[in-house]
């Protein structure tokens, strides 16, 4: 299998060229819905809301931002690649080109995960299987699971609908903590359930 797309966009409310960058996030979602895909976090100084906003921080944005590099918004990062040292941040020109780059490559491990939701408790269970078809480069490698949110109206400098610009692909929680579970065990035919 070749390798999926995960797209880390660095955005707020604030930011008056976000909307753009939105758009080429959900363009490449939907021109690649099973390759590309697209996680909006909202951090740094344009996603400080004022006077009653909606607040679309998490506790892990500034931490994610601050590996990045990045010293634009909006700015993003392809599976963390680097792909001109030292940084991951690419601006929005970039996202398009290096997504392209990454779902070209072999992976070296098929990831599978399943769902399952208990209204009456409000429980989400995820169960994650990785197979490793040949030796990760890495000694170890790191799980993460994240839970997104669409359909979410809210402010948007540039988004030209007021209080009811709708926000996709956002952040709300990293279930596996903020660099996600350490798997030790890298090598070819290794199967890894979580």
């Amino acid at each position: 299998e070749t390798r999926n797309a995960m797209l880390e966009e660095y955005t707020g409310i604030h930011c008056v060229y976000c909307p753009e960058g939105h758009a080429i996030a959900a363009q490449l979602h939907h021109d690649y819905p099973t390759q590309i895909f697209p996680i909006a976090i909202h951090q740094g100084s344009f996603a400080n809301p004022s006077g009653g906003e909606p607040d679309f921080r998490t506790e892990f944005g500034d931490a994610l931002a601050g590996q990045t590099g990045l010293t634009g918004y909006p700015s993003g990062t392809v599976n963390r690649h680097v792909f001109t040292a030292p940084n991951t941040a690419l601006g929005r020109s970039g996202w398009a080109p290096a997504a392209m780059e990454i779902i070209e490559m072999n992976s070296v491990v098929n990831v599978g995960a399943e769902t399952s939701y208990n209204e009456a408790t409000r429980e989400l269970t995820v169960n994650v299987e990785l197979y490793y078809t040949a030796n990760s480069p890495e000694g170890s490698n790191f799980l993460n699971v994240a839970i997104l949110q669409n359909e979410i109206l809210g402010p948007q400098t540039g988004g030209g609908a007021g209080n009811n610009y709708e926000h996709n692909h956002m952040l709300r929680h990293l279930i596996t903590g903020q660099w996600g579970e350490e798997i030790t065990t890298t090598t070819e035919g290794t199967f890894v359930e979580r």
